[in-house]
């Protein structure tokens, strides 16, 4: 079975794909970029960037029907490395042990010119 997961509490799709797809136990939940769901703003800053990218993952994943202790791997796509140590930290504080898997990529651009986007795969009950 695969079920689109939507939410007005994240922002909406941007282009051709769901905010996230339920297939089976597994939802996989497309890259968060920082905007604002109620202002459709892009929020400034990493540090407010990373809370609002994690927080709309929040909310992906609580319309599934789980949280942040069912995430099994985020991917981080960061536009510059430098931001590392400030994204692990805020990205840490949402999260519980045993950690979920992860990778960290700089890239060379990301949507709407954003600092930072997260992606992540999470277990459904």
């Amino acid at each position: 079975m695969v079920k689109a997961i939507n939410t007005e509490n994240a922002p909406a799709a941007i282009g051709p794909y769901s905010q996230a797809i339920q297939a089976g136990e597994f939802l996989f939940v497309s890259g968060q970029i920082p905007v604002d769901p109620e202002t459709g703003e892009i929020v400034e800053g990493i540090e407010k960037q990373t809370e609002q990218v994690m927080e709309n993952l929040k909310a992906v994943l609580k319309e599934a029907g789980t949280d942040f202790s069912q995430a099994v791997k985020f991917t981080i796509y960061l536009n510059s490395m430098e931001d590392f140590a400030t994204v692990n930290e805020i990205y840490g504080n949402y999260l519980i042990e045993p950690y979920p898997a992860r990778a960290t990529i700089e890239v060379s651009r990301l949507p709407k010119d954003v600092l930072v986007e997260i992606d992540c795969i999470a277990h459904v009950e």
